[in-house]
């Protein structure tokens, strides 16, 4: 079997089971001789920020000298973006390894994992094999129901609560929060990043009640202000780096500023092209592109113009009403089950903006119509910013 083999045979898995517990997983886990208790791990969960802070995280352990494993998702160009080990997506054949253990196990069980959970435990696997001194761990969805909460982290990580998958750990804000505290632990410290007010309580509540420590965006750490990356990147960094500091290892302050300048994270505020600027964001809902708005509407520049794909199960409505009058919007999307299609935009939109069925006609588009001064975003989702990024590589 090779590596495009063992990707087909995922993604032709489940994606849910008839009902929403970790007994499919954890039962897998202990027939793999429970690889996720043998290495160390944070575990990070948040509406947006999450796959940022893991990044900044993974640098800061790698600085320290720690062989550092990273689970990530979604992937933006190659799958193996997924398991990662010392900054580095994992070979080929490492990753068909470690498919080919996970596979074989759970051939003997009398039920079939979903896709995500067979990754979760080619992961683990992974890092346990490749004796990794640490680990990240980023939450698929929510937090206590989530494939990954299936070990006991150092630190947890909760980085924003916002709407997003309201249909699955919705449908409130309240319901999210508490969703995303089940990955708080009895006695092991949470790190909180920007929290909205009104569901905070719940939160602390939890830790409370799991005798958690507490480290708090405002409270007892600022975003990192040096950093040349939009404010919510910086939060993103002072979040790893607040996590970092409640493990026990050492870095000086040059140290720590030098492994978050290094980190790159791949489709967020990435530039591609200067004159006119061209940047690349997966943000996918209104809290994040309310953010990423903020950032791009902060620069030098004579018009804005937005290439935007989304997922149809997003809320399209809710981002579209975020752009101004003299934004210039392409509507697109990729070839994929999940995108939105023309009519899965609000009917105002569809009579208002252009709709390109290929997303490179799309941003074709927008650059004839763009000028040295304007500024392009593509954004809407990673699915989209890959498939850009992608065809980058290619070239």
């Amino acid at each position: 079997m090779n590596k495009n083999e063992a990707i087909a045979y995922l993604y032709q898995l489940p994606r849910m089971h008839p009902r929403n517990d970790l007994s499919f997983i954890k039962t897998a886990l202990g027939a793999l001789g429970n690889p996720q208790d043998k290495t160390p791990a944070i575990h990070v969960t948040g509406t947006n920020g999450k796959g940022s802070t893991c990044y900044y995280l993974s640098a800061l352990l790698r600085q320290a000298g720690q062989k550092t494993g990273l689970f990530v998702s979604p992937y933006v160009i190659d799958f193996n973006e997924r398991i990662q080990i010392n900054g580095q997506m994992i070979s080929d054949e490492l990753l068909l390894a470690s498919f080919q253990a996970v596979k074989q196990t759970v051939d003997q069980l009398p039920f079939e994992l979903t896709t995500f959970e067979l990754e979760t435990c080619m992961a683990f696997w992974t890092f346990w094999h490749e004796h990794c001194d640490y680990a990240v761990i980023e939450v698929g969805i929510g937090g206590e129901h989530d494939k990954t909460n299936v070990f006991t982290p150092q630190v947890s990580i909760i980085t924003t609560v916002g709407m997003d998958h309201e249909q699955i750990i919705g449908p409130t804000l309240a319901d999210i929060a508490r969703e995303k505290s089940g990955i708080i632990k009895p006695g092991k410290p949470v790190v909180l990043g920007n929290v909205p007010a009104e569901v905070l309580p719940i939160l602390l509540a939890k830790a409370r009640a799991e005798k958690a420590v507490v480290c708090q965006l405002g409270h007892d750490f600022s975003p990192i202000s040096c950093l040349k990356v939009p404010l919510v990147e910086q939060i993103d960094a002072a979040c790893a780096l607040a996590a970092f500091q409640q493990l026990p290892l050492q870095l000086s302050s040059a140290q720590q500023r030098q492994a978050l300048q290094q980190t790159t994270v791949p489709g967020r505020f990435q530039i591609l092209a200067h004159h006119p600027l061209v940047i690349a964001d997966g943000a996918h809902n209104a809290q994040a592109m309310t953010s990423l708005l903020a950032t791009v509407r902060g620069r030098a520049y004579r018009r804005l113009l937005v290439v935007l794909g989304m997922m149809k199960d997003k809320d399209l409505e809710q981002v579209l009403r975020l752009f101004k009058p003299a934004e210039r919007i392409f509507l697109t999307r990729i070839n994929y089950p999940r995108a939105a299609k023309l009519a899965d935009f609000p009917a105002w939109a569809q009579a208002r903006y252009p709709y390109y069925e290929d997303y490179r006609q799309a941003l074709a588009a927008a650059k004839r119509s763009a000028q040295a001064d304007d500024i392009i975003l593509i954004t809407g989702s990673f699915y989209l910013v890959g498939a850009v990024l992608k065809d980058r590589k290619r070239v």
